[in-house]
């Protein structure tokens, strides 16, 4: 009952200024239960991650506010602490470091900052984060590709130079010739293998 009461209180509290773009961060319930329920949050100014919108599976467990809420990202995306297949976070708060003091509101303000702060020595996807350290221009523009394509909507690609992604549509679509691979599989694909598109074909 306390977990459910402690879970409660907060969503009432997030609801009262539920506004991503001014908060940079917001709730979405699915009208069933409060322990299941999705956070979005607005990728930073200057980042590789700017104006995407990034969706956040939130499940609440039994002993919530005393094990941390459970997390995963939706909508995917380029980054050494996620995974780039399933969505799976690598953040301390998220396991040996949270605090009973601590709600969900502090987690999405957590990832907002977590998202243009990558910590590589400590992956979850250890394909990025070589990436990260060896090319870190190859993994700005591959991270703002993915913004661009998985956390934009139709209207705010519009505002989005797509002359800077060329290179990188015209690997995927040779690649979905020559192996008859649909888009999100040779992007990714590409993705792994750091743009050649030599090794993705081999």
């Amino acid at each position: 009952m306390g977990s459910n009461k402690r879970i409660n209180k907060e969503i009432q509290n997030m609801m009262k200024d539920n506004d991503l773009r001014r908060n940079h961060y917001c709730i979405e319930l699915d009208g069933e239960t409060n322990s299941h329920f999705f956070g979005k949050i607005l990728g930073a100014p200057d980042t590789p991650f700017q104006r995407g919108v990034f969706k956040i599976d939130i499940s609440i467990p039994n002993k919530y506010p005393f094990e941390p809420p459970v997390c995963k990202f939706v909508t995917k995306v380029w980054h050494p602490n996620v995974s780039s297949q399933t969505g799976a976070i690598c953040l301390d708060i998220l396991k040996d470091q949270w605090a009973a003091a601590m709600t969900v509101e502090s987690v999405l303000k957590s990832l907002q900052s977590f998202l243009s702060s990558p910590e590589p020595n400590d992956p979850q996807d250890a394909v990025v984060a070589h990436q990260y350290v060896q090319n870190r221009e190859l993994y700005n523009r591959t991270a703002r590709y993915w913004t661009y394509h998985y956390a934009m909507n139709d209207e705010t690609r519009r505002t989005v130079d797509k002359n800077q992604f060329r290179e990188f549509k015209e690997k995927i679509n040779q690649l979905k010739g020559a192996k008859n691979l649909d888009h999100e599989n040779a992007l990714s694909l590409l993705s792994c293998c750091d743009w050649d598109l030599n090794k993705a074909l081999n």
